[in-house]
């Protein structure tokens, strides 16, 4: 049976590569997830792993062609098609017995297919489970918990264990029904994407065929990382003739240590980070405090957020301005209308979509908040992506309203919803939290009356929202009590002087406490 090699998912907004090397030609023998060929895009190199053992039967794309997401790349004969009917011929001028003494000698070969059979009880066959795409520039994950152990029972696309990346959870499902036979990666382990995470068997009994498999021999003939043999990724021989890099300076992670493009890239930035300050040593506790101590692991999350926040404030000018609104407008037009809002659009209004319309139309004046420095260059973006920060069980994650100056405050109200409750849940995708422009923060909900948001990079602009606090306030020459709340724009100083930055906020204030402004657009 033929089985086809097929361009693999290449990450977001990546819809096309470049085929640049093929490691086979048609009749080699090929190995499962060994190696085939190299694919090129403008942002990742690709390496695409043999589906099945065999024979390279035919390639369709050559090298230097442009093909598509699940193009066919090229066809494999599988091990029990390629070339059976030649292995038991006998040789000429042998004799009936010569050729007895051939077929002993091929039966290892038939026996190496047993597991896959039926005839020694075993009702399935066996299968990999792989680590699933993890998205865009995320290369490694965590194994967080298994819900099945080997022996258990389970259904087809029935979740058997769930990864925690840097930026998402992701949940394993069963490729078929069937039994786990072998936990490869167990909880708490790191694997890569496309690493094999367990084995399992189809059908009903398929336990007995996998531990009757014979044991694969290691190939004596690979030879060993950085072998002079072993051809190098030609963007990585690019890149490092363009730096000035020698190949021993780079250690190879590809194929039989073979250097990619990642692997330059991490050698030239290497330094940099060895240069980084290490965190001081933990001071020496008592023996009697240490007992009542519990140490755990910081989940990948926390430690991606502690990065960036602390990126953040090493590398933008970052200041804060304050100012305080009065939220008794909103409040009445949200009660005057929240019954017939709700009745209309089957969605509650709540208070964040009054701030965002109000950032938004602050934004339109102010486009330097909305705008991010790429070296040298300043990116202005004539469009509203606004993060919403969102409070997770694991951590403060940032899901994305895109082009929400163009949407109505249903529409807004709608998606803040289904992205807050991904969130809580951990289903929330790499997709749904790249790209924002600017920030909203509502540290009101747990209470806090006064902060100082720090930025979510590369942005230039976050704001803080706060508590609702009944203070008196001096209105037209008399003390009135008012629900009063107090905002907070943290902004990068590179790119927002300070009028831009208090202008913009005027603006948010100016629209919460007069809504009608939003409709004039004033």
């Amino acid at each position: 049976m033929s089985v086809e090699v097929r361009v693999p998912a290449l990450g977001e907004s990546v819809t096309e590569a470049t085929v640049a090397t093929w490691f086979k030609k048609p009749g080699d023998d090929v190995e499962v997830d060994e190696m085939l060929c190299e694919l090129e895009t403008d942002k990742v190199t690709v390496e695409v792993p043999s589906p099945a053992a065999g024979k390279l039967e035919e390639i369709v794309a050559s090298e230097g062609d442009t093909v598509g997401v699940d193009a066919l790349l090229a066809n494999i004969a599988e091990a029990g098609d390629a070339g059976s009917s030649t292995d038991v011929k006998p040789r000429e001028g042998k004799s009936a017995d010569d050729d007895a003494d051939s077929k002993e000698e091929a039966a290892p070969a038939e026996e190496e297919e047993a597991p896959a059979s039926s005839s020694d009880g075993g009702d399935g066959e066996s299968i990999d489970i792989m680590v699933p795409s993890l998205g865009e520039s995320v290369t490694e994950a965590t194994v967080s918990t298994w819900f099945k152990k080997p022996g258990d029972s389970f259904e087809a696309d029935e979740m058997l264990c769930e990864l925690e990346t840097d930026k998402v959870s992701v949940e394993v499902p069963a490729p078929a029904a069937g039994k786990i036979t072998e936990v490869l990666a167990e909880e708490g382990s790191t694997v890569e994407a496309g690493g094999k995470l367990a084995v399992m068997t189809t059908g009903e009994g398929g336990g007995a065929a996998k531990s009757e498999a014979p044991k694969e021999e290691p190939k004596a003939e690979a030879p060993k990382a950085g072998s002079k043999d072993t051809e190098d990724a030609p963007s990585a021989k690019k890149m490092m003739a363009e730096k000035n890099i020698s190949p021993d300076a780079v250690t190879g992670t590809g194929k039989d240590g073979r250097i990619m493009k990642e692997d330059v890239l991490n050698a030239i930035n290497k330094p940099a980070k060895e240069e980084a300050p290490k965190q001081a040593p933990r001071a020496p506790v008592a023996a009697a405090d240490a007992d009542r101590e519990e140490r755990v692991k910081m989940t990948r999350l926390r430690q991606t957020i502690a990065r960036r926040l602390k990126e953040a404030q090493n590398s933008a000018a970052m200041l804060t301005t304050y100012n305080e609104v009065d939220m008794g407008a909103v409040m009445d037009l949200r009660n005057e209308y929240k019954d017939l809002f709700l009745k209309k659009h089957g969605v509650k209004l709540g208070f964040m979509s009054f701030f965002v319309k109000a950032c938004c139309h602050a934004l339109k004046e102010v486009p330097d908040v909305n705008a991010e420095i790429d070296g040298t260059d300043v990116v202005y973006k004539n469009y509203v992506h606004m993060g919403i920060a969102v409070g997770t069980p694991n951590g403060l994650v940032v899901p994305v309203v895109r082009d929400a100056d163009q949407k109505g405050f249903a529409a807004i109200e709608q998606e803040i919803g289904e992205l807050g409750a991904k969130g809580r849940d951990g289903k929330l995708t790499m997709a749904e939290m790249q790209g924002g422009s600017f920030t909203i923060s509502n540290g009101g909900v747990y209470g806090s009356l006064m902060s100082s948001p720090i930025l979510n990079p590369p942005q230039s602009g976050i704001l803080g929202m706060h508590k609702i606090q009944e203070r008196p306030m001096v209105v037209n020459g008399k003390i009135e009590i008012r629900p009063m709340m107090y905002l907070a724009l943290s902004y990068d100083h590179r790119i927002v002087d300070g009028k831009g930055a208090v202008t913009f906020l005027v603006r948010v204030k100016e629209a919460l406490e007069d809504p009608r402004r939003l409709l004039m657009d004033l």
